[in-house]
């Protein structure tokens, strides 16, 4: 109880202040927090999702058998690379993006758990494809919201204490307080289209339809988003968790075309819960298209078991809706665990140059 009641009094006192970014002008935000200003289903239960995989009899995630491919990254080129432009999927929304001589760091989660505690949650079902001490120094993380498969504090806390300095993190509105809380202060805290600049870059963070929470009484407390990363060859995506809204066509109105779009394929399932917050892979073509991606790259699959589809069944997805648009496999691709690709063959030679 003594550790448990200064968090309830500390969450009951940031509800009680509301939303000080509040701007009534804003369609997302809200005097007591954010919101997604699309229409969307209304909020499902997660109670009832749970007694419905007991009814139909579901088992759970753990007990279903698979077996993934993974490919060892090469750490020691990772780490010399600063002319080429790559991307690595390390696992799940974490990938590392080099360009410019920037290494670009999303969403990070290395630890074998998806939860607070070490005892319960989501596992791991693979093991990052590059363990964090092999990364090369990261100048820049992007943090997409703060659940705990896309905010791990392990992962956070390991990389603030990188050698030579830690890096700096791109947060939603209202995730500054929490870094803070870690001791972290390399943080930056944009709303839906603000941008800032890093040498050799321009980070945007924009739209997502989704939510956020850590604990059962801060729901949409901070603000969640997805990124564009902008150099003068590349134009890159990120898209953290998202549900299918106008979002994507704003994206490409205001940004451009997208070279390179990293777009969730799993956890989907059902979709009378999942809907509203997490595209499945026909979707995911579709925010390709909307986009107006010149390739997109599958994320948020094959690494935790959390919803109702098999954790192998994405990309099999993705394939049957690829082809259902008369969409080539090679414009939207499925990376094995720790692939690293170099982005100008993977975008047909010359990456395009983007003015500012």
């Amino acid at each position: 109880m003594r550790t448990v009641l200064p968090v309830l009094l500390g969450v009951a006192l940031q509800a009680c202040q509301g939303n000080p970014y509040y701007d009534p002008a804003k369609a997302h935000h809200a005097p007591d927090g954010f919101r997604n200003p699309a229409p969307h289903a209304e909020r499902q239960s997660l109670l009832k999702w749970r007694w419905h995989r007991i009814w139909q009899d579901l088992p759970p995630p753990p007990e279903r058998g698979y077996r993934f491919e993974q490919v060892a990254p090469n750490a020691a080129r990772l780490r010399d690379n600063r002319g080429e432009t790559t991307l690595t999927w390390i696992g799940h929304a974490t990938l590392l993006l080099q360009v410019g001589g920037v290494n670009v760091l999303t969403d990070p989660q290395f630890s074998e758990r998806a939860s607070p505690v070490s005892w319960a949650g989501p596992r791991r079902r693979v093991p990052p494809a590059l363990p964090v001490e092999a990364l090369p120094h990261i100048d820049v993380v992007l943090i997409s919201h703060n659940h705990y498969d896309h905010l791990d504090r392990a992962s956070v806390r390991a990389l603030a204490a990188q050698p030579g300095g830690p890096p700096r993190f791109f947060v939603p509105l209202g995730l500054k307080r929490w870094f803070a809380g870690e001791g972290i202060v390399t943080v930056l805290e944009q709303d839906w289209w603000e941008h800032a600049d890093v040498p050799g870059l321009r980070i945007h963070q924009v739209p997502a339809q989704h939510f956020s929470s850590r604990t059962p009484w801060d729901r949409n407390a901070v603000l969640w988003g997805g990124f564009v990363v902008e150099h003068p060859s590349l134009r890159f995506y990120f898209a953290g968790d998202t549900g299918y809204s106008r979002d994507f066509a704003d994206i490409r109105a205001r940004l451009g075309p997208i070279d390179l779009a990293a777009l969730p394929i799993g956890a989907y399932e059902p979709r009378w819960f999942m809907r509203a917050m997490h595209i499945n892979p026909a979707e995911a073509v579709q925010a390709m298209l909307d986009l107006d991606a010149r390739v997109g790259v599958a994320m948020h699959w094959g690494t935790f078991e959390m919803t109702d589809e098999p954790i192998d069944e994405p990309p099999k997805a993705l394939a049957r809706a690829l082809a259902a648009a008369g969409i080539a496999p090679g414009r939207f691709l499925v990376f094995t665990q720790g692939d690293t690709r170099r982005l100008a063959p993977l975008l047909g030679g010359q990456m395009a140059a983007h003015g500012r």
